[in-house]
């Protein structure tokens, strides 16, 4: 496929191993966005003329694509936002804010990014929640029920899990209705949201048969443009959740003293949206889709395990995550024993191999692996076997230079 993503055919040396941090764009995507502004280029929603018309019509459209690809009942229930973080933020302080009292409780996890950790600490500090956290095993999986072993007053306090569907650092997928029905045995009025950044683009999600309250991902991990998150919320909680963007187009009226907002969607999409990058999320969706995630999923199996494979030959490497094929993603996030993340990475960059390297924003998971930081080589649909042995070979130049 790889084809059909330009920045190969300009670069032709590059291996590119980042596409948990963010997928590169076929040219479907680009095409549809370069489309826009040169042929329906107008604001939407307010416009009388024909550009505005046809620019809100096709605005729309990407709506209900998104609602259909997710498995939503209702196009009303997805929510334009700019990323995954304002996405799990719109729940914190648009939900959660308004719903939670002192002492009631949100559970996470250890392996959650920042972006669904920070917003509930902020909470905490604004109304008193309390924050409990699912531990990471020796099996890189969440111990989740553990949760049984509170005192039952306090499982009663559980008003929402915010957990994300795939580790960003593990590679780990969690099992969604496992863990949901789970909770939702625990205390059936429990509200459940999924960070699904980094499960969107490799796993099709059905939010109807997961049974979640709420799901946050981004346009530009999944093919489409930066600049574009989507969350999906019920319907009911929607009515009763209030806006983070305070302006035009999210308002029915407004009065020198008062202001009274518009219906879902509007209501949460004050503002300028970001046309094109919209636009280019439905061209996403529709390459994804004629592509069919069972054959997505099929040869990012045979990469996972060719880099199992791999990795296992080299004794100087240290894998964090799963050897089962069928319980990660292609997130590998590795070390070599005394040799810094950074200075790893940068090796790997001078043969043209692009990798992650730090804390991945998951600094507590960072805690609970006893390591400041990993190197993290992410693999798409794009990759081939030969991307891994260029990384293999990277990895014999970086023992070589620190004489490993």
């Amino acid at each position: 496929m790889k084809k059909d993503f330009p920045i190969f055919t300009n670069y032709p040396e590059l291996v590119y191993l980042d596409s948990a941090a963010t997928s590169q764009k076929p040219q479907a995507v680009i095409s549809a966005v370069s489309e826009f502004y040169t042929t329906y280029n107008a604001n939407i929603h307010r416009g009388i003329y024909d550009l505005s018309q046809h620019a809100t019509g096709l605005f729309e459209e990407v709506r209900k694509k998104v609602a259909d690809f997710i498995g939503a009942k209702r196009s009303s229930e997805i929510i334009f936002t700019s990323k995954t973080t304002e996405s799990l933020n719109l729940v914190a302080f648009g939900w959660a804010k308004k719903h939670l009292k002192k002492g009631d409780i949100v559970v996470l996890s250890e392996m959650e990014h920042h972006a669904n950790i920070v917003p509930w600490q902020q909470l905490k500090k604004e109304i008193g929640i309390e924050l409990y956290y699912l531990s990471v095993n020796k099996e890189y999986n969440l111990d989740y029920k553990k949760i049984a072993s509170l005192p039952l007053a306090m499982t009663k306090k559980i008003k929402l899990l915010s957990f994300t569907h795939v580790s960003n650092v593990l590679g780990t997928i969690n099992s969604l209705e496992e863990i949901i029905s789970y909770f939702k045995k625990l205390n059936p009025e429990m509200k459940i949201c999924i960070d699904a950044a980094q499960s969107v683009p490799h796993i099709q999600i059905d939010v109807s048969k997961i049974d979640c309250d709420f799901l946050a991902f981004s346009a530009h991990k999944m093919l489409g443009p930066t600049g574009v998150g989507v969350l999906y919320a019920r319907e009911e909680l929607l009515e009763n959740m209030d806006p983070l963007v305070f302006g035009g187009g999210m308002i029915r009226k407004v009065t020198k003293e008062n202001v009274t907002w518009a219906d879902a969607p509007d209501k949460f999409e004050g503002g300028t949206q970001n046309l094109e990058g919209v636009i280019g999320l439905g061209a996403a969706i529709e390459y994804l889709q004629k592509i069919g995630f069972e054959t997505i999923r099929r040869h990012e199996q045979e990469l996972i395990e060719y880099v199992i494979e791999k990795f296992a030959q080299n004794k100087d490497i240290v894998l964090f995550g799963h050897r089962d094929i069928s319980s990660r993603l292609g997130i590998f996030s590795f070390a070599i024993e005394k040799v810094h993340p950074h200075d790893i990475a940068e090796v790997l960059n001078r043969n043209h191999i692009a990798v992650r390297a730090g804390h991945h924003c998951a600094q507590p998971l960072m805690d609970v692996l006893n390591v400041a930081g990993t190197v993290r080589a992410s693999f798409y649909f794009y990759n081939t076997k030969s991307d891994i042995d260029r990384l293999c070979e990277g990895i014999e130049e970086v023992k070589k230079v620190f004489r490993k």
